[in-house]
């Protein structure tokens, strides 16, 4: 039975079994295999059993749906490879099938359980004593904009010269 195992860092490992036809993946709790992170949409992908292939079939999502590095609208997802959804990475697992790329054959280890890889910088690992570094006399200096001034004279100008304008009317009116 196909699964999709979570990598990234903070979702402990959480997998999904696909037993269904067509299982929906996305933010919110209405998907059949919710991830609550903000880069995933709310309704990001479809993973659809097509019979022995898992298709990824993209709902147009916000940040995408990527299969190994790669954007996919409608993509065959194989064993072992890596599906990001938004900044959230996880990888199909399959009994009885060998991951693509690896294995004896390649040269590569097999990993029998996900392994998360850290991502970013944690706070604990900044340097609490480091101050940041800011030259109050090289501030940068205000913007001033000419055109504006020059908009404004005009204006004024405009205004006084419909009101002498009016007034001749009015005194010659007389």
């Amino acid at each position: 039975m196909a699964r999709l195992v979570v990598l990234s860092e903070g979702f402990n490992e959480r997998a999904h079994e696909l037993k269904v036809e067509k299982t929906t993946v996305g933010r919110v709790d209405d998907n059949v295999f919710q991830v609550p992170d903000q880069s995933v949409s709310s309704h990001h992908c479809e993973i659809i059993l097509r019979g022995t292939e898992v298709v990824v079939k993209d709902l147009n999502s916000t940040n995408g749906s990527y299969i190994n590095g790669k954007q996919v609208t409608e993509a065959v997802l194989q064993p072992g490879q890596i599906l990001r959804l938004g900044q959230v990475e996880m990888k199909l697992e399959s009994e009885g099938a060998a991951p693509v790329n690896a294995g004896p054959a390649s040269g590569k280890k097999v990993l029998e359980a996900a392994q998360s890889a850290p991502r970013g910088v944690k706070l604990n690992d900044l340097d609490p004593t480091a101050k940041a570094k800011f030259d109050a006399s090289k501030a940068f200096p205000k913007k001033t904009n000419k055109w504006t001034k020059i908009f404004i004279i005009g204006a004024v100008v405009l205004g006084l010269m419909i009101l002498a304008l009016l007034a001749f009317i009015l005194f010659s009116a007389s």
